[in-house]
């Protein structure tokens, strides 16, 4: 039981967080604003669904403020920006070494290493690899998040669905953000919903039981023509390396996520597609600039808008303007997009020559409970 003092202070944290994320309140100590970023991570963990990461977060944010072993790992990184996303970064490192196989006693309490959820028994162990890990935390924090949600695909498939509905002809797929490049494979997956599907019945990602209230045109025949995407830091699932990345930033105890991406992955080492090591706006400039004929280009992200820069969002779009300027019913043009709302993510359409843009449906960030908008 919180005693009134504690309740106070936890209300009074929560307000200044909110208040510094308005940018109307400096938080004045570098532990503070490490532990602010942790106590805002943690409250999305609780409300997406990993009990066990908003807790370690909560805990985490309290090591650092009493200048603990949290605090020696992350110390430096306290003017990083919020889209950096350092709460995941710190949580995907302490998975890699779970992973791994460098602390057992902590991977028997991460479902993800077929473990059990004992928060008591879990953060002890929790502080005690990072203490023990301090060095290796110290360089891992450091790497950008990656992750490469399967998940989405459910949200997504409308509008590609649409375009190929619409257009009558086939997809030539462009992806920027595309980390691994898994949702380039999108129609190799399996999505069910009450009265209809679509995909591989015997594909390693299945995708049922996500729409809500309606569902997309899951009957529409869809051919893809090219599969190409872009990343800063594209990640190879032909090596451990690769795999062990993308493994290490999906929560710990969301195992159903963890099934799909390895789904995902043994579906990505049989169908190719191509991701090129660029920074999207260049890479989508010179993408553009070669119209397809017959052919319905699409270009599309999920989750990734927030970690480029103002300028960089800025070119993305006028590179798709200009280009839907050109284009014909022979080469349409689609932007197909999955990115925060509100509460949840919205996924939008832009289809050109029309230049015509709707909200075809929303989702969970991870691609749950997708609602299709449209009739």
């Amino acid at each position: 039981m919180l005693y009134d003092n504690e309740k106070l202070l936890i209300q009074s944290l929560i307000y200044l967080m909110n208040e510094a994320e308005q940018g109307r309140v400096l938080v004045t100590t570098p532990r503070a604003a490490i532990a602010a970023k942790l106590h805002k991570q943690a409250g999305w963990c609780r409300r997406l669904g990993s009990p066990l990461y908003a807790y370690l977060l909560e805990q985490a944010a309290a090591d650092v403020e009493a200048g603990g072993a949290c605090w020696e790992a992350l110390r430096g990184h306290d003017v990083d920006p919020h889209g950096s996303a350092l709460a995941l970064r710190f949580m995907g490192a302490v998975h890699r070494i779970v992973l791994t196989g460098e602390s057992p006693e902590l991977a028997r309490y991460y479902p993800s290493t077929n473990g059990h959820i004992d928060n008591a028994k879990c953060w002890p162990l929790f502080r005690a690899t990072v203490e023990r890990h301090r060095d290796a935390l110290r360089e891992l924090v450091n790497r950008p998040v990656q992750t490469n949600e399967v998940g989405r695909a459910a949200a997504l498939v409308g509008g590609f669905l649409l375009v190929s509905q619409e257009s009558k002809l086939p997809l030539r797929l462009l992806e920027i953000g595309a980390s691994a490049g898994l949702n380039l494979r999108w129609d190799h997956y399996y999505y069910e919903a009450e009265s209809a599907s679509f995909g591989d019945q015997a594909s390693t990602v299945r995708l049922t039981g996500v729409f809500t209230g309606g569902h997309p045109p899951l009957a529409t025949q869809v051919r893809i023509s090219e599969r190409r995407g872009c990343d800063l830091n594209p990640l190879d699932l032909e090596t451990e390396e690769g795999e062990l990345t993308l493994l290490s930033f999906v929560w710990a105890d969301q195992t159903a996520r963890l099934k799909m991406l390895r789904g995902a992955i043994e579906v990505a080492r049989k169908v190719v597609a191509t991701v090129d090591a660029a920074d999207a706006p260049q890479w989508l400039e010179a993408q553009l600039m070669n119209v397809v004929r017959d052919t319905a280009t699409v270009v599309f992200h999920s989750i990734m808008w927030q970690y480029m820069s103002e300028e960089g969002r800025r070119r993305v779009v006028e590179a798709l303007e200009q280009a839907g300027a050109l284009a014909t019913s022979n080469s349409p043009l689609a932007w197909l997009r999955m990115e925060p709302g509100n509460d949840e993510a919205e996924v939008r359409l832009k289809t050109w020559p029309n230049g015509q843009e709707r909200l075809i449906a929303t989702a969970g960030f991870h691609g749950q409970n997708v609602r299709w908008l449209l009739g």
